[in-house]
């Protein structure tokens, strides 16, 4: 018998301060996750290379819920 896939856990992020001002490495992992606009919250699967990029912007982005 084959496995039941899980769904994947996913983690709800929240983009607050606006990333004005910081250099294109950090502008383009607010753009790598999906944000275009201010306060806007986004679901990505939760996965160590979503994390990383969330800890590289943890000062412009709150997760949500976990």
């Amino acid at each position: 018998m084959a496995k039941a896939m899980k769904a994947p856990k996913m983690l709800k992020i929240t983009y607050f301060r606006s990333a004005i001002g910081r250099d294109a490495r950090q502008k383009a992992v607010v753009r790598g996750l999906g944000f275009t606009k201010l306060n806007q919250v986004v679901e990505r699967p939760d996965t160590p290379e979503i994390r990383g990029m969330v800890a590289k912007i943890c000062h412009l982005v709150k997760i949500v819920e976990e």
